[in-house]
């Protein structure tokens, strides 16, 4: 064994025991956030996220230093992967020579995906956004932000290129666009299932369409 190959196994081994933890951290988040969704923060113990996890107890505090830290982390994740998806979105359209309008409408495309893959804590987030009392309330308006700046960054650049109207008003605008999609998406999972996704879309995109782009 030559000098490199004790530091070549300690990092294989370090990056096996990083993938180990993440696929826990995941599977603690996949069980709080089903947990809370059903019966709320307060009701949810620590033991039955452990259990709905398949873990020992002490694996979730091993992995966070409570319940709340918990939470927390889940909101940052959550919110995470869904400004990513939203600027892959944003960045795929752009790529491929679109407006900005299409990247705002691939973004919309995108949010609605990404709730349909994730509807219990797209539930949990629209439900945390109206609370003041948490500890978790700072962290929560950073990760929205965000969210909603992936959006502001597009219509400002529509703005700069005249493709869009100087009065819109982007941070309202973009806040709104995110909040249609949740809104939407949401009632579409709860009273019109039936519903394909290509058709939420294609409302939202008309409606998209019609009032940001203004016909222009």
């Amino acid at each position: 064994m030559n000098a490199a190959e004790p530091v070549k196994i300690k990092l294989m081994e370090s990056s096996a025991s990083s993938s180990r933890r993440e696929a826990t951290r995941q599977k603690l988040y996949e069980a709080a956030v089903t947990l809370i969704a059903e019966q709320g923060f307060s009701a949810t113990t620590v033991d039955e996220i452990a259990e709905r996890a398949g873990v020992a107890k002490g694996t979730v505090y091993y992995n966070f230093a409570s319940k709340s830290v918990l939470f927390e982390e889940l909101l940052r994740h959550g919110v995470g992967l869904l400004t990513a998806s939203l600027k892959q979105a944003a960045d795929e359209a752009t790529l491929e020579g679109g407006r900005n309008v299409d990247a705002l409408d691939a973004m919309i495309r995108a949010g609605l995906v990404f709730i349909d893959r994730y509807p219990a804590f797209t539930q949990l987030y629209v439900a945390e956004l109206w609370r003041t009392n948490r500890a978790w309330q700072s962290t929560l308006m950073v990760v929205r932000q965000q969210a909603v700046a992936v959006v502001e960054d597009v219509l400002r650049a529509g703005v700069e290129n005249g493709e869009l109207s100087e009065e819109i008003d982007i941070p309202l605008t973009a806040a709104a666009l995110v909040g249609m999609v949740l809104v939407a998406a949401l009632d579409w999972q709860s009273f019109q299932p039936e519903r394909s996704l290509d058709d939420v879309h294609a409302a939202l995109s008309r409606l998209l369409q019609g009032r940001v782009s203004g016909g222009r």
